[in-house]
């Protein structure tokens, strides 16, 4: 990935939750894409769980963020018409009590993060900085009366940059925040995982944590309750499969309703690469029955097909209007920068 995200399985993603509570574990299901082509059979619906894929329209145009690396991830805060975005820090910038700038790879492998609050139309609307946190493929915004709690990973391994924890902390407009702060308090619902990262379900008052454990990319689904209770061994048990290219990545996921949705892809290619503009891209979309662990055939996403540079970073649901949506993001480059651009498909 061109700001440093790696595939948790570059061939294949074996996706798994977890409920102790319920004793129940089902089947795993795999499926391979049809005759090389990547794309669904003509008699399968375009739904991708609650969501129909077709019906995908600009939610936001490319929009800049607070730095000029490119967005990992974003979350909605529906209750004040806002957006949070995640993205590594961009090169040469000196924070406070940092004695020089530090340059982007040494930002990656220690898990530094920008965050950026826009309005519902794009405008930067504040900014914070997250120091030893992760990468920011996934996140959560969970409005509370006055304050606003984002939720993202914590305690970056050293090197790769990647959370191994959840934190939930307050946002803060210009401060710079660090994961090993007295005040950041660490969740570890399955220790020993790496590449955690966290997605609210605020409808459900859920909790999703996508990790990886001992070699095969799990997700874990929570009471929210639970989880700020510490109680965190009641989780659903769900296994499904979901073979990938080899050069398709885990871009995010996101919990609603009956269902957990995983975003894959990768950015645009030469002519000549494996994923040429010509041929659509490579973002799909799948779905993953939290009730009985079976995934449905992957969804390809050829909405927004013209970008010149079109990379799937983040996927989210919005319940602006009380509407359910089902949004992804793609990262768009420009001339000295990379900018979000948003697009939401509907029930």
């Amino acid at each position: 990935m061109a700001d440093g995200k790696t595939p948790f399985s570059r061939r294949s993603l074996l996706f798994a939750g977890g409920a102790a509570a319920a004793g129940l574990t089902t089947g795993g299901l795999s499926w391979a894409l049809r005759a090389g082509t990547g794309e669904q059979d003509a008699d399968v619906p375009p739904l991708a769980g609650e969501f129909d894929m077709r019906t995908g329209s600009q939610l936001l145009a490319p929009t800049p963020l607070f730095n000029t690396t490119g967005p990992q991830s974003f979350a909605f805060d529906d209750t004040n018409g806002q957006v949070y975005t995640l993205q590594t820090v961009q090169d040469g910038i000196r924070l406070d009590d940092e004695e020089e700038p530090v340059d982007s790879a040494d930002r990656k492998s220690s898990g530094d993060m920008c965050l950026t609050r826009l309005s519902s139309s794009g405008k930067t609307l504040g900014h914070m900085y997250l120091r030893g946190f992760g990468h920011g493929i996934s996140c959560g915004v969970e409005p509370t009366g006055p304050r606003t709690y984002i939720w993202v990973e914590g305690r970056a391994e050293a090197e790769r940059g990647y959370g191994r924890t959840v934190v939930r902390v307050p946002f803060k407009d210009g401060s710079v925040l660090d994961s090993a702060d007295d005040s950041v308090h660490h969740f570890d619902p399955v220790p020993g995982s790496t590449d955690v990262c966290p997605a609210l379900d605020l409808p459900g008052e859920r909790v999703l944590v996508s990790h990886e454990e001992e070699g095969v990319h799990r997700f874990s689904v929570y009471g929210m309750a639970d989880f700020l209770a510490g109680r965190v061994d009641a989780a659903q048990v769900i296994k499904a499969g979901v073979q990938v290219r080899q050069e398709e990545w885990f871009q995010g996921c996101a919990l609603y309703g009956n269902y957990v949705y995983v975003l894959t892809g990768g950015p645009y290619t030469g002519d000549k690469g494996d994923n040429p503009r010509k041929s659509g891209g490579n973002t799909y979309v799948s779905a993953i029955d939290v009730r009985t662990g079976k995934a449905q055939r992957r969804h390809h996403v050829t909405v927004a097909r013209d970008l010149v540079y079109r990379e799937p970073e983040g996927i989210a649901i919005s319940m602006a209007g009380g509407r359910p949506a089902l949004v992804i993001g793609f990262s768009v480059k420009t001339k000295d920068r990379r900018e979000l651009a948003l697009y939401r498909f509907t029930a």
